[in-house]
């Protein structure tokens, strides 16, 4: 058709109606760009794709994969950061960097929260009574959200998850954003001593991104300290990332935390690690987020 010619009109099954714009808005915003898709959602948009997760979650649609943690020293597996992940029937993979927002505007994260508990715990528990595993991860990581911290939640969920699971709790880490703990209150240093107590992990995930400083590492009941990809992603030719790096592994061997470095996707950015004393990482590298079947055959295939 000439570009000067009329586009010829749709049928009017085809016409524009309040819902069928909504969809379109909604996916264009589902675009690269998470953030400007958030920013463009509207009130409207939002509030149905908040009761569409409401939903996923009441119907058991929701689904966690797998990114597998390894040892630098030989790439073996040594843990797994449960991911959430949510295909819509009619709209396909929603990015988490979309709907996780939207559920943290209510206490549905905090539901979400809990089935992602129950579930990895389940799923891990499975590993170790699989004779046919080559590699057995050590550790289920599994983020959790501020509202779970408040009044308690996170306390009882977590124990649940346990009891119901038979996982032992050493191989349970709870994944924490530095934005959570800046604060430090009462109420959520009690809980997280609770927890440890308990026997679980506790991570300071995405450190080097946030408000905690070092204070906050030698307050908290932490073990583990998650290097954000953006420290890694220009090593070893980097000079300012290299001495923040080197910084932060010196830092934890003198509290005795552990670090894991995200986002580690080459072998010069590995070999640096390694070298300067980091035991652990994860990152496309060894292995990108996958349904837990997958994670189970690359197990038992050793690799």
């Amino acid at each position: 058709m000439p570009l000067d010619q009329p586009a010829p009109e749709k049928p009017a099954q085809y016409q524009a109606t309040p819902a069928r714009m909504a969809d379109a808005a909604l996916t264009q915003a589902l675009q690269p760009s998470l953030d400007l898709a958030n920013g463009q959602l509207s009130h409207a948009l939002r509030r149905k794709l908040g009761q569409e997760l409401r939903g996923a979650l009441e119907a058991g649609t929701l689904a966690l994969h797998y990114q597998p943690r390894v040892t630098l020293e030989d790439g073996r597996a040594c843990g797994a950061e449960a991911l959430l992940r949510w295909h819509h029937p009619k709209r396909g993979n929603i990015p988490p960097g979309l709907f996780i927002p939207i559920a943290e505007t209510s206490e549905l994260i905090t539901d979400i929260g809990g089935w992602v508990l129950r579930q990895a715990t389940r799923e891990a528990a499975g590993w170790a009574q699989n004779p046919a595993l080559k590699q057995v991860p050590a550790v289920v990581s599994v983020n959790v959200s501020a509202r779970q911290l408040r009044g308690g939640v996170l306390l009882r969920q977590v124990a649940q998850a346990l009891e119901e699971s038979g996982l032992p709790p050493e191989r349970l880490e709870l994944e924490l954003t530095e934005s959570m703990l800046v604060d430090g209150s009462a109420d959520t240093l009690l809980t997280l001593a609770a927890i440890r107590d308990l026997g679980v992990g506790l991570a300071l995930d995405d450190f080097g991104t946030g408000y905690a400083s070092l204070s906050v590492l030698k307050r908290l009941p932490l073990n583990t300290i998650k290097l954000d990809r953006a420290f890694v992603r220009d090593l070893p030719h980097d000079a300012e990332d290299t001495a923040i790096v080197r910084a932060v592994q010196g830092i934890a061997s003198a509290l005795k935390l552990e670090v894991v470095a995200e986002g580690v996707e080459t072998e010069d950015q590995r070999a640096f690690l390694s070298n300067i004393g980091c035991e652990e990482a994860q990152g496309y590298l060894f292995g990108r987020p996958a349904a837990a079947e997958h994670l189970r055959r690359t197990l038992r295939s050793g690799g």
